[in-house]
């Protein structure tokens, strides 16, 4: 029963539902709920530091509940996508409805499509991976898989690493600059794997090569079967789904720095390279994602398990309020640089 908590982050599905059945009245309730009711409820729950015990720990694991909910995720993030798209191709809609709705699907896309492809995409079974890639088609970010395993966890927190955010580093550039260098480190790290197993580029190892013509496919598809609107704005939804990512991989690691021990060489990963939160609302919508600096110390584990370190800085908001602050830099910057470890600090000043 412990696991059904989680239920909570299905309710960003729910609300873009209601948006999208209703959106005379309710188009911009998934952004409301988000981006307003979230901020101000964390505002009134006190977070939790408290981690779980280790005969604790080997019954959450056992617990199949957790995982159920991650797969759920699949069939739930495809049906709101296909809904959307049908409803948009059989009505007529006000531009400001088609706003509402289209950002409804892309948070969606963003928090129980690529947030939950982040988790199962670092398992090892074959139908968790599959799920975690059919979650980021949807959201036209699959290099993400390549990336994001072979290269930001081996790269965070240093300056060969696109996905750590620098020191006074505007979100917007940010956003930039680690889109089009995730997207080029993929690439890269394939064409390393190719290399290394002797395939060619056709190969059916060379993921990247199929991410392309899968998600060109996906994009076809919404076209042709539900017309030029639609599948635009099918892509819209994407493009907000992974700019929601990469604003939160901006504040997860933004002026956070390893020391270089040796030319090209860093010092081990620690809790104290990546930004935590421990704020209730955010740890059970996102499943745990805030407790970021467990998750990048020890990336094997499962959400359910990840623990609090006191040695990690502390975000001195939940996700969604420290996303909507990013937004203006100057304020950010005045919350966010005097919290940095002194050491790290000096490193990236």
């Amino acid at each position: 029963m412990r696991g059904l908590k989680y239920l909570a982050g299905f309710t960003i599905p729910l609300f873009a539902v209601v948006s999208l059945i209703w959106p005379n009245h309710f188009a911009f309730l998934t952004l409301i709920y988000a981006f307003v009711i979230i901020p101000i409820g964390e505002q009134f729950f006190a977070g939790s530091i408290d981690n779980v015990s280790e005969t604790l720990e080997t019954q959450l694991l056992s617990d199949k509940t957790y995982d159920v909910l991650l797969y759920l995720s699949l069939p739930v993030q495809w049906a709101i996508l296909i809904f959307f798209a049908y409803l948009v191709s059989h009505n007529e809609y006000t531009i400001l409805q088609l706003v509402g709705m289209t950002f409804s699907v892309g948070i969606c896309s963003g928090t129980i499509g690529i947030n939950v492809a982040h988790e199962l995409g670092h398992r090892s079974k074959y139908y968790e991976q599959f799920t975690a890639k059919g979650l980021l088609l949807s959201s036209l970010y699959m290099h993400f898989y390549v990336e994001h395993n072979r290269g930001h966890h081996k790269y965070v927190a240093t300056p060969n690493d696109p996905a750590t955010a620098k020191l006074n580093e505007s979100v917007y550039l940010f956003v930039l600059r680690s889109f089009v260098g995730s997207y080029v480190s993929a690439w890269k790290i394939q064409l390393e794997l190719n290399k290394k197993n002797n395939k060619s580029f056709f190969s059916f190892q060379n993921e990247m090569f199929w991410f392309q013509f899968i998600q060109l496919i996906t994009i076809a598809a919404f076209y042709f079967f539900f017309g030029f609107l639609a599948g635009s704005l099918f892509i819209v939804s994407a493009v907000i789904g992974f700019i929601l990512l990469e604003i939160i991989n901006y504040i997860e690691h933004y002026g956070l720095l390893r020391k270089e021990v040796s030319p090209g060489q860093y010092e081990k990963v620690k809790p104290i390279h990546s930004w935590n939160s421990d704020k209730t609302i955010g740890r059970l919508m996102l499943f745990e994602l805030t407790r970021h600096a467990d998750h990048h110390y020890k990336a094997s584990k499962k959400y359910q398990v990840l623990n609090h370190h006191n040695d990690s800085p502390e975000l001195p908001l939940g996700y969604p309020a420290m996303m909507l602050c990013s937004l203006i830099p100057s304020l950010f910057f005045r919350m966010m640089n005097p919290r940095i470890p002194k050491d790290q600090l000096s490193l990236a000043a």
